[in-house]
């Protein structure tokens, strides 16, 4: 359950101490209902609402407690939430289905310069369903479970399939605007096991490229990052290349943990990040020592900083699945190293948030809620990003089929981003918006990190 959970969950932060007001007005009257009912979770609902959430103070005075849980909670949510959730543990049903935490992969369905429809697959995750049939970036989907997918029905395909625990797909390979090699391969619904951070180290005329593709960020990957860097730092790495494209966020730990290695000029106690939260939550500001070291288990600050490539710029890929503590690793990095961002712009999470659960003796609850509690700003004081971090350089992925394999070179926004480090120039042929999407598999919801 635990690759599972990870698709729904916002990020993780540290609190210091959150200063726990009454949770009701002494003129509000609270029915008394029974023990166990669902109006009784629904008041533990709202008391913890009114507790934690960023916009408690917009939630509505009279509820109906007589509401479902989750339609209850749904009715407290402020209209500008896109990220809260609610889930029940012991109910799987309530979670969110997706493809890419039901199969293993994601794709998109575009629309070509010449209005040619075309399914894609865009990320097939490690020692996952998808992958032990046969899929791989870059294939082309046709039909899913029988049916031909159109402009008109991708839509409505998308939503049946988390109604299947079986996918029926006709794929085959790209070539000069044809689909060529088709077959059938069925796609069984399974878990996928945690990504491991892939590196490549370019040269050209002794100049050196690291480049890092991070699928997610969860606690205990600074090791992991620390070993790459280290190895980036002994083979002379001067530029680097952060690949976020399809990363939800995590960690924030593990964000300042990344962030902890890049530039030049940062201490333990350099300014890494502030929450901003509701009257209860108020303002929390941690450095980045603070920061890492949330995580019980990673290196610290110091250890990391010995392997810091010392760098005065970074360029990070982004698409519209860059989210929450991806996107804090970009908004926190500007104010001590130059950020060059390629690719889309971002989903636009500026908020983050941790787990509520049932934390009486009996534990009688088995809901639990992931509601938005904190805005989040860098160390300039900058956030505000709710529409999405915009690129200096945007480049539409899908301009240039078949999609390559991540971390080759020439595929389009690693390419492009060489190019201007070795030729000092980007190639913007591909860059046009001739390429429509007309829909996503994966749909960011709320990323919760508990």
């Amino acid at each position: 359950m635990g690759r599972f959970l990870k698709f729904y969950m916002l990020t993780l932060l540290l609190l210091s101490t959150i200063a726990v007001n009454s949770c009701r007005s002494e003129e509000e009257v609270i029915p008394d209902f029974p023990d166990g009912s669902v109006e009784s979770v629904n008041v533990w609902v709202q008391d913890n609402m009114k507790r934690y959430y960023y916009w408690a103070d917009q939630m509505p005075s009279k509820p109906d407690y007589h509401l479902p849980v989750k339609k209850f909670f749904a009715s407290l949510l402020s209209q500008n939430d896109r990220f809260s959730s609610i889930v029940n543990t012991e109910d799987s049903s309530t979670y969110l289905r997706t493809v890419r935490n039901m199969y293993g992969f994601d794709y998109a369905v575009i629309q070509l310069a010449n209005g040619q429809i075309t399914a894609v697959i865009k990320l097939v995750l490690q020692d996952s369903p998808a992958q032990n049939a046969g899929l791989q970036r870059g294939m082309i989907i046709k039909k899913i479970n029988g049916s031909l997918i159109t402009a008109s029905n991708a839509e409505s395909l998308l939503n049946s399939i988390p109604d299947n625990t079986t996918l029926d797909l006709t794929v085959g390979d790209w070539e000069a605007g044809n689909v060529i090699n088709e077959k059938n391969i069925i796609v069984y619904y399974g878990f996928s096991l945690d990504q491991p951070i892939v590196s490549r180290i370019f040269d050209q005329n002794g100049k050196k490229t690291g480049y890092l593709y991070i699928y997610d960020f969860p606690d205990g990957m600074s090791q992991s990052l620390n070993q790459k860097f280290a190895e980036f730092k002994v083979a002379g790495v001067k530029d680097l290349v952060v690949d976020l494209r399809y990363n939800y966020g995590g960690s924030v730990a593990s964000a300042a943990a990344l962030c902890s290695m890049i530039p030049s000029g940062i201490t333990a106690n350099s300014p890494f990040i502030t929450y901003k939260g509701n009257k209860n939550g108020g303002e929390v500001k941690k450095t980045f020592a603070e920061q890492v070291a949330y995580d019980p288990t990673a290196l610290s600050f110091s250890a990391l900083h010995t392997n810091s490539l010392g760098l005065s710029r970074v360029f990070i890929l982004t698409s519209r699945n860059t989210a929450s503590a991806s996107e804090i690793v970009i908004n926190n990095l500007k104010p001590y190293v130059q950020v060059i961002q390629v690719g889309d712009t971002t989903l636009g999470k500026d908020m983050a948030g941790f787990a509520v659960t049932d934390d009486s003796k009996s534990q009688k609850i088995t809901w639990q809620i992931h509601p938005v509690i904190y805005k989040v700003y860098n160390a300039n004081g900058e956030g505000e990003y709710s529409g999405g971090i915009s690129p200096q350089i945007p480049i539409n992925e899908y301009t240039s089929l078949p999609l390559i394999q991540l971390g080759e070179s020439e595929e389009i926004l690693l390419h492009a981003v060489l190019n201007k480090i070795y030729s000092k120039s980007v190639n913007h042929e591909n860059s046009n918006n001739n390429v429509k999407i007309i829909t996503e598999s994966e749909k960011p919801f709320s990323i919760v990190k508990p």
